[in-house]
């Protein structure tokens, strides 16, 4: 069977991934799959840039608000969704888009990724969670470093959630986490567009999004998740943004203090990105976002490619 194509975008946060995919996914005939992992959840908006309603209504948009803050989306049934979405996309004679900022989830769905089957083990990671509270995250990191180096160097100390996965897979299989990722195939004609900007300009668009998230009402929609019931030590409540709200609401932190720590993480985040969309990568073509004719640029080097496809 002939592989069908994708458009992958790729780029580090506030690059600008939004706005020129629903540019192009209009101008193509086409719907947006996002990959990226924050926009799972239900009632977290502000924090994640989630795209708006006036934006989402102007493409579909798949893959967004599928899950609510307390439930988790394993690497494997976000790898199905995902698929499931393109194919339905390819089934209306559209054009599907792929975009985002999750690396991992990215080359999930567009390298052929057989991600291990290991169904989460709730008893397991109830012990795991409560070793992070008595001796940290980082301690838990290093337990992970000892058993597979691999999979410890691929994970952020930060992202708790990942590194409890990856044991919680290790202790069930007696195999390392980093060696059951299998590849196969990509099952896609692959259209590969990176969004980049200077360093010093993605810095300033990071320092003002925050800002807007903050007179957007970011530490009210915190307090809403809380008063909902929703635990601050959730995997999702400690993505960045919420964790620093959580101590501006608890008293412990001012807003200023919050807004700091955020653009200083932020930053280590898109160099973390930058790791895994690499501007030296041929497979990548680069586009800068900073004028109006970057829209159609790339639009007339889909159209190009898909000709050379033959598609």
């Amino acid at each position: 069977m002939d592989r069908l194509p994708l458009v992958l975008l790729v780029g580090p946060t506030a690059v600008g991934k939004t706005e020129i995919a629903i540019r192009l996914a209009q101008r193509l005939n086409g719907e947006i799959v996002s990959a990226d992992s924050r926009l799972f959840y239900r009632g977290m908006d502000i924090g994640t840039a989630k795209p708006s309603k006036e934006e989402t209504a102007r493409v579909p948009h798949h893959l967004i608000d599928i899950v609510n803050p307390d439930e988790t989306l394993s690497l494997a049934v976000f790898q199905r969704m995902a698929r499931e979405a393109v194919a339905g996309i390819h089934a209306r004679g559209k054009l599907p888009f792929l975009v985002g900022g999750t690396g991992q989830y990215v080359r999930a769905v567009t390298e052929g990724w057989l991600p291990p089957e290991v169904k989460p083990d709730e008893k397991l990671r109830g012990v795991l969670e409560q070793m992070k509270e008595e001796r940290g995250k980082e301690w838990l990191h290093a337990k992970l470093a000892l058993l597979d180096p691999g999979a410890a160097s691929a994970i952020d100390p930060r992202n708790v959630r990942r590194t409890i996965r990856a044991l919680e897979v290790i202790f069930a299989t007696g195999r390392r986490f980093s060696e059951q990722r299998g590849q196969g195939e990509s099952p896609y004609q692959l259209i590969t567009i990176g969004l980049t900007r200077p360093r010093e300009e993605l810095y300033r668009r990071v320092d003002e999004r925050i800002e807007k998230m903050f007179a957007d009402g970011l530490l009210e929609e915190v307090k809403t998740l809380l008063d909902m019931g929703y635990s601050p030590s959730l995997p999702s409540m400690s993505a960045i943004g919420y964790r620093e709200c959580v101590r501006v609401v608890k008293g412990e932190w001012t807003a200023e203090q919050a807004k700091a720590e955020m653009k200083r993480v932020t930053r280590i985040f898109v160099r973390r990105q930058a790791n895994w969309f690499k501007e030296s990568d041929p497979g990548i073509c680069w586009f800068h976002p900073s004028h109006e004719k970057t829209a159609g640029e790339i639009e007339a080097f889909i159209r190009n490619s898909l000709k050379t496809l033959g598609l």
